[in-house]
């Protein structure tokens, strides 16, 4: 950790502290989730980023083995598409490993006021999880046209559809999770219930 990063984090604590003692809940919400979006950004590189990438990357070499319609080659994040014109080779990298959307996500449940924080641990696992299925999704579906299409259709599947299926995918996320629809509602209820009948169980067999 850079002595500048250091820094940054305790003018970010000392800033929050004032805000909340204001009750200034809007500026304590944008000046939390901003500067831990920065903080989180900062300190992924290299591990986290490392991490979502070869996951995006374990999640594709799955997709190619089932479909056999792609390879991976791990060490290097390469995708290699199989294609009736030639064959088109993807590499997975910084912008492909969904670490940012990830990290904003995370940065924004956190703060949110609406949420305790029982439930912002667990929307920040669920969101989590549902953008790296997103990017994979993303992902087999720019393989999915550049194989029945030709190498030349790479560009409109990656920059165009790819990330519409994406983009589409987060946003029903922030939907749900923002507005605390009865969707995200009926999953914590659902996820919260389980987990007391599982305390409920424990309890028994320990008695």
């Amino acid at each position: 950790m850079s002595v500048y990063l250091l820094i940054g984090i305790v003018i970010w604590l000392y800033a929050l502290s004032i805000l909340k003692r204001a009750q200034l809940s809007a500026f304590h919400f944008i000046v939390g989730s901003g500067g831990l979006f920065f903080i989180l950004i900062a300190l992924s590189d290299p591990y986290w980023v490392w991490f979502f990438t070869h996951a995006v990357i374990n999640g594709i070499r799955w997709f190619g083995a089932l479909t056999g319609m792609s390879s991976v080659m791990n060490k290097y994040g390469l995708v290699s598409i199989v294609n009736p014109t030639a064959p088109v080779t993807m590499a997975i990298d910084y912008e492909c490993s969904g670490i940012i959307e990830t990290t904003a996500f995370i940065s924004l449940v956190i703060f949110l006021p609406l949420y305790n924080k029982f439930e912002r641990v667990f929307f920040s696992v669920l969101g989590t999880l549902w953008i790296y299925v997103a990017n994979v999704i993303r992902l087999a579906s720019v393989i999915v046209i550049v194989h029945f299409g030709g190498g030349n259709l790479f560009f409109i599947a990656h920059s165009i559809v790819g990330r519409l299926v994406f983009y589409v995918l987060v946003i029903i996320l922030y939907y749900d999770v923002f507005t605390y629809s009865q969707l995200s509602q009926g999953l914590y209820r659902g996820f919260k219930n389980r987990i007391q009948r599982l305390k409920q169980r424990i309890r028994s067999t320990k008695g």
